[in-house]
C-alpha cells in the first residue's frame, strides 16, 4: 500500500470513529431527530457540487425505488436509532456494537439465499465477535439499557442490508450523486419532525460544533475521502477502515468523555474487532478499483462494510 493509501486509511479510521463521540455530545442538547436533520442536510449541501460534477440526478433515472430503499436502510433508520440510543449508551459501547455489521451480513446472506460456501474462519470469527457482544451485554457491563442496545443492533442490521440493495439494483450508479441524494432525502424526512416538535432552544457551543463536525467532516468530507481511498487502494483493502472505527470510538470515549474503560470493554473490543474482521473475509479477490476518484460506481464499494455510516 502506498504512503497516500496509508494516510487515507488512517484518516478514514479517525473520521468514521469520531461520530459516536459527536453524537453523544449533540444529543445532550438537541433531539435525535435534530441531530440527523442537521447532519444529513449539511452533508447533502456540501456534496452537491461533487454530485453535479459526477452527473447529478440524471444518473439515478430508473433507480428511484432502490435509491429510496437504500436511503431508508443506510441513513434514515440507522442514524435516528444510533442518535436515540446514545442518550443512554456510551459512545464507545455504541461504536463497538455497530462493528457487528459483518455478523449481520453473514447471517442475512444465508437467509436471502446465498449458498456460496462460507469458510470456517468466517464462522469462527462470527462466534468470536458474538462473544465480544456478550461481554458488553453481560452483568455489570457497559450496555445496561436493553432497548438502546436493540436500537444499535437494528441500525447494524440496516447497515448490513443496504449494501445488498446497492449490489443488486444500484451497481451502475455513481456513488457521490447517490450519497448526496440519500442525504438530501433523509433531511427532507426529518425536517417536518424537527419543525413539528419545535421551537427548539439554541444549543450550547459544544453541541453546535459537534453538529457542524458531524455534517461537514464525518459525512461530506468522509465520503469524499472514502472514495479517494477506494481509488487509491481498491475496495478490498478499504474495508480495513471498519476495524479501526470501533477502536477510535473506544479511545475517544475514554479520553474526551471520561467514559469507563474496563478490562471487560478492552476484551470486548478485541473480540469484536478481530471476530468481525474474520467474519468479513472473502474467498475471492476484491472488486476492481474505480477508474477515477470522482465517479466510482456502487459495484466498486458494494463489498465494503457500511459506515456511511456512521457511518
Amino acid at each position: 500500500m502506498s504512503r497516500r493509501g496509508w494516510l487515507l486509511l488512517i484518516a478514514m479510521g479517525v473520521v468514521w470513529g469520531v461520530p459516536y463521540l459527536l453524537i453523544k455530545v449533540a444529543v445532550g442538547q438537541v433531539s435525535p431527530a435534530t441531530v440527523v436533520f442537521v447532519r444529513t442536510g449539511l452533508g447533502a449541501l456540501l456534496l452537491i457540487p461533487f454530485a453535479v460534477r459526477a452527473g447529478g440526478l440524471r444518473t439515478l433515472r430508473g433507480h428511484w425505488p432502490a435509491v429510496l430503499g437504500f436511503a431508508a436502510l443506510e441513513i434514515v433508520g440507522p442514524w435516528i436509532l444510533l442518535s436515540n440510543a446514545e442518550r443512554t449508551l456510551t459512545s464507545s459501547t455504541t461504536g463497538l456494537l455497530v462493528a457487528t455489521v459483518p455478523i449481520a451480513a453473514v447471517v442475512l446472506g444465508r437467509l436471502v439465499g446465498d449458498r456460496a460456501p462460507v469458510a470456517a474462519v468466517r464462522w469462527v470469527g462470527l462466534l468470536v465477535a458474538l462473544a465480544g457482544v456478550a461481554l458488553l451485554l453481560g452483568p455489570g457491563a457497559a450496555a445496561d439499557d436493553p432497548w438502546a442496545v436493540t436500537q444499535v443492533l437494528l441500525a447494524a442490521l440496516g447497515y448490513a442490508t443496504a449494501p445488498m440493495i446497492a449490489d443488486r439494483w444500484l451497481r451502475d450508479v455513481p456513488v457521490i450523486p447517490l450519497t448526496a441524494t440519500c442525504l438530501g432525502v433523509s433531511a427532507l424526512v426529518y425536517a417536518p419532525i424537527v419543525l413539528a416538535t419545535g421551537p427548539h432552544p439554541w444549543p450550547d457551543t459544544d453541541a453546535v460544533l459537534a453538529l457542524a463536525a458531524l455534517g461537514a467532516v464525518c459525512t461530506a468530507l468522509a465520503f469524499v475521502l472514502f472514495f479517494g481511498l477506494i481509488a487509491e487502494v481498491g475496495a478490498a483493502r478499504s474495508t480495513l477502515v471498519a476495524y479501526l472505527n470501533p477502536v477510535v470510538a473506544v479511545v475517544l470515549g475514554a479520553l474526551v468523555l471520561d467514559e469507563p474503560f474496563t478490562w471487560t470493554i478492552a476484551a470486548a473490543t478485541l473480540l469484536i474487532v478481530l471476530g468481525s474482521a474474520a467474519a468479513s473475509l472473502r474467498g475471492r479477490p476484491g472488486a476492481a478499483q474505480p477508474t477515477t476518484a470522482d465517479s466510482p460506481r456502487i459495484d466498486d464499494v458494494a463489498a465494503t462494510p457500511s459506515n456511511a455510516q456512521s457511518r
